[in-house]
């Protein structure tokens, strides 16, 4: 759980780079990446209110990839760490 809570807490500097970049975006691309980083950011924290309830690794995991999908690379939600 501590892996997951680091993770969230790297959210914001991903936010913070995602806006660095966004100079060579349009507004609407900008808006639509702000966007996108809030929705992943708000499924990492589900999964760590998840994880606190007691449900299990394995659940929770399946309840991040599916609030995930379409948001991130790959099924982690663009975040990824060991276990």
């Amino acid at each position: 759980m501590k892996k997951l809570l680091t993770a969230l807490a790297l959210a914001p500097l991903l936010l913070a780079g995602a806006l660095a970049h966004a100079q060579t975006h349009s507004d609407k691309e900008t808006k639509a990446d702000i966007e996108r980083h809030r929705a992943m950011a708000a499924a990492h924290e589900a999964a760590a209110k998840c994880l606190e309830t007691g449900k299990g690794h394995d659940v929770c995991q399946k309840e991040l990839q599916t609030a995930c999908k379409g948001l991130g690379i790959g099924k982690n939600c663009g975040m990824r760490h060991s276990h």
